[in-house]
């Protein structure tokens, strides 16, 4: 059936600019870093990436590792695109990196040029784009010059294969530097990615505040602490979840500690009318300086009820205050 995008998409979904940029991104946006690659079934994905779009969600995030195996979730990705959605390229925002390992010998990780432009067009070509809307270099590199890497983002910018460049995982004083160096090559520097959580608080010390010196905005990953911030493990670790499979999520994490703060979170949520997973997404989108929220999503109705965060009232000071007090008293380092 020929898919036909539901006119009404962008009635409902938030926009916001992203840094001093001229781009508006959805404050959710999905992620294909798990549940696109081979190990899940085609017509799911399609189902999944044809609702976002109807529900005006028009970032999609990719990266050249991701899979299970790696590249599948753009080889994935470019299929879909090429049967629903080469008539939509121009309403939608794509998003590639390099930077993880991707093939074997010398040239297949990190931040050469010659990894990260080779990587792009690998990507280019498994996804059937002409070009990525942003492009970033997915982690700091301290063995690569920074300007070999900024010199790659500009690159893949002037020769037309990327929009803007963006950075993953850089700590602050990269991302400052970074900034620098891109500024001086006129190169447009668009976002930082970043993992934030209430159970991952890393980019408030000093990861924010560099990104809004730099004037790019910040994309969250990873805000539901890949479903532990769910209902998801509140009765224990289901044989068919992530952290069962133990990849990157591992059972430790799930002490009695941190089950007693989920238990604490989800009481809070209920309280406020959201389940666990849309309190922690408004959360992180309390913060006007993250403009974005990566979401994965297994299923229509698993996407429709994180998407449903918009419709999230706004944080007391006392709830605020009362997510820093169970947080801190069960363990989580608050910068």
């Amino acid at each position: 059936m020929v898919y036909l995008a539901d006119e009404g998409r962008y009635g409902s979904m938030h926009y916001q600019r992203c840094g001093r940029s001229g781009v508006l991104l959805p404050k959710v946006s999905l992620g294909l870093w798990h549940n696109f690659g081979d190990t899940h079934p085609l017509e799911t994905q399609r189902a999944v990436l044809r609702r976002a779009f109807d529900l005006g969600v028009t970032h999609i995030d990719l990266a050249n590792n991701y899979g299970p195996p790696p590249g599948s979730a753009e080889s994935n990705f470019g299929t879909i695109f090429a049967q629903d959605f080469r008539p939509y390229r121009d309403e939608l925002f794509i998003a590639s990196k390099a930077g993880y390992l991707m093939w074997p010998g010398p040239y297949g990780e990190f931040g050469s040029r010659k990894y990260l432009l080779a990587s792009l067009d690998q990507s280019l070509a498994r996804m059937g784009l002409d070009y990525v809307d942003v492009f970033y270099s997915h982690r700091f590199d301290p063995d690569t010059p920074l300007e070999e890497t900024m010199g790659a983002l500009d690159s893949a910018v002037r020769q037309g294969k990327a929009l803007y460049a963006g950075l993953s995982n850089y700590p602050p004083e990269a991302i400052e530097r970074a900034a620098a160096i891109l500024g001086e090559l006129r190169t447009p520097y668009l976002i930082n990615q970043h993992p934030y959580s209430i159970l991952e608080r890393g980019v408030e010390g000093g990861v924010l505040e560099a990104s809004a010196r730099a004037g790019v905005g910040v994309i969250a990953f990873s805000p539901l602490a890949q479903g532990q911030l769910t209902d998801r493990y509140l009765a224990g670790v289901p044989a068919d979840s992530r952290m069962a499979v133990g990849h990157f999520l591992r059972r430790e994490v799930l002490t009695e500690q941190r089950l007693a703060l989920l238990h604490a979170l989800n009481k809070l949520a209920e309280g406020r009318g959201q389940t666990l997973a849309q309190l922690a997404l408004a959360w992180v989108l309390r913060d006007p300086r993250v403009v974005s929220v990566l979401i994965g999503a297994s299923s229509v109705a698993q996407l429709e009820q994180n998407v449903a965060v918009l419709d999230s009232p706004g944080f007391t000071d006392d709830e605020l205050a009362e997510i820093d007090r169970l947080s801190a008293e069960n363990g989580i380092e608050i910068p």
